[in-house]
């Protein structure tokens, strides 16, 4: 990806005409208002000859995680775009390169290691499914490659990854899940069933869901692992309690909107309670026939789909850059669902790296700015809600490489979401079991 390149006109004798300085300025100053970026900070503008800041991409373009991956691809190309209109990382244009990892963990590794070794990117970013993040860590630390995630579960902010691993740019699920119990237990039941994903993501649920049900005085009726790549559900929902008051589901892959649907047709109009996260429904249409009687109940949302009364500037900001329209689908395509609950940590985390670049003072991937780097990241706090994080102010806790924020709990309302609570900060945070800056370098 590149930058469209500032023409500035010469006269005839090829010297620089005030006219043409004048014009250039001109679209340097339309860039950097399009951005949010005031003007003279666009040092792009006085490197265009310095290497470029080139991040590796990794994609889940393939297998269980497709979706989310050509959604993350789109929202990194309109980050990137925005960034090289501003000026670039540190004046220098900002380049992708993009593997696929297939969704699987071992090919997670070997792109991990093809970056470092033959496209010899600074840097690597974009994994979301846990069992990749977790079967790629390893990699980064043998190549001490800084690699930063886009996924939710708590192996990171857990100490089970590395020192080079990071998450500033999305919460996990530790924190979603503790900052919602309270408001399901209180207005939802006490008695929950679960069921879950079979690896690391459906594994955090069940374990800090359980923990924080507890702390509401709630207790677990059954819990229900289901298989990654499994196709029908129908015989797992047998295995629910009668008297199940709140049916707590998350599932991810292809097989979610299957998923949803055979849960109504076990259901019927007696169900109960049902709380959910909208990996259950990501880059599925909630109108979708067969999905009527979701109505009434409840998603966690990150980034709310639906553009609500409170929508904010940077809201419009972000959906207007990505191409996406006020219900979450494509502008293009209004039958093109995103997954707009997830996608949004792909922006935020470039605008991260982004800043620890111009804060370390990083210029290439030696073992010298490499540690500068990861210190950068480290010293982090806050970022505030702006266009360069749309979804909300986040804390980053440097010890765990971990952001915290807000988290939202939406009803259906026919063929749509709407906000009925938004957790604060405060709500999510935990005590942090582990300190990955006393690792060694």
């Amino acid at each position: 990806m590149t930058d469209a390149k500032t023409n500035v006109n010469r006269s005839p004798r090829g010297n620089i005409t005030r006219r043409g300085v004048v014009k250039a300025l001109a679209a340097a100053a339309g860039a950097a208002a399009a951005t949010g970026v005031m003007p003279g900070t666009m040092r792009y503008i006085q490197a265009q000859t310095s290497a470029p800041i080139r991040i590796g991409f990794q994609l889940h373009r393939t297998g269980i995680g497709a979706t989310y991956g050509r959604w993350y691809e789109r929202v990194t190309s309109a980050a990137v775009k925005l960034i090289n209109q501003g000026g670039g990382i540190g004046g220098r244009e900002l380049q992708i390169v993009t593997e696929d990892d297939g969704t699987d963990p071992k090919r997670g590794a070997e792109v991990v290691a093809k970056f470092a070794t033959q496209h010899k990117v600074d840097f690597v970013f974009g994994t979301l499914f846990s069992h990749v993040v977790v079967g790629s860590s390893p990699a980064a630390a043998e190549h001490k490659m800084p690699y930063f995630v886009v996924s939710e579960g708590y192996h990171v902010a857990s100490g089970k990854m590395n020192r080079y691993v990071f998450q500033p740019g999305i919460t996990d699920v530790r924190a979603q899940v503790s900052s919602m119990a309270p408001w399901v237990t209180k207005n939802l039941g006490k008695k929950v069933t679960m069921i879950f994903p079979d690896y690391a993501f459906g594994h955090d649920h069940r374990d800090y869901f359980s923990a924080a049900l507890a702390k509401q005085g709630g207790s677990i009726a059954a819990l229900i692992p289901i298989p990654a790549t499994e196709t029908s559900f129908t015989k797992h929902f047998a295995r629910i309690p009668a008297d199940t008051e709140v049916l707590y589901h998350v599932m991810v892959g292809p097989g979610v909107l299957t998923f949803v649907k055979e849960m109504g047709e076990h259901f019927g109009s007696r169900r109960p309670q049902v709380f959910g996260f909208i990996d259950s429904l990501e880059g599925v249409d909630i109108a979708s026939p067969g999905l009527e009687f979701l109505d009434g109940s409840y998603f966690w949302e990150a980034m709310p789909r639906y553009a609500g009364k409170d929508q904010t500037a940077f809201d419009k900001f972000y959906r207007q850059a990505v191409g996406v329209n006020d219900s979450g689908a494509a502008v293009s395509d209004p039958k093109d669902v995103s997954t707009y609950s997830h996608m949004f940590g792909c922006w935020e985390t470039l605008y991260v790296i982004k800043a620890a670049v111009e804060k370390s003072g990083y210029k290439s991937p030696t073992a010298q700015d490499k540690k500068a780097l990861v210190e950068a990241v480290e010293s982090m706090t806050d970022f505030a809600e702006s266009n360069q994080h749309p979804q909300g102010a986040k804390k980053f806790v440097g010890r765990i490489h971990q952001a915290f924020g807000h988290q939202n709990i939406s009803k259906v309302n026919g063929k749509r979401l709407d906000v009925v609570h938004r957790t604060s900060i405060q709500d999510g945070m935990y005590e942090p079991e582990a300190d990955y800056t006393k690792m060694p370098l």
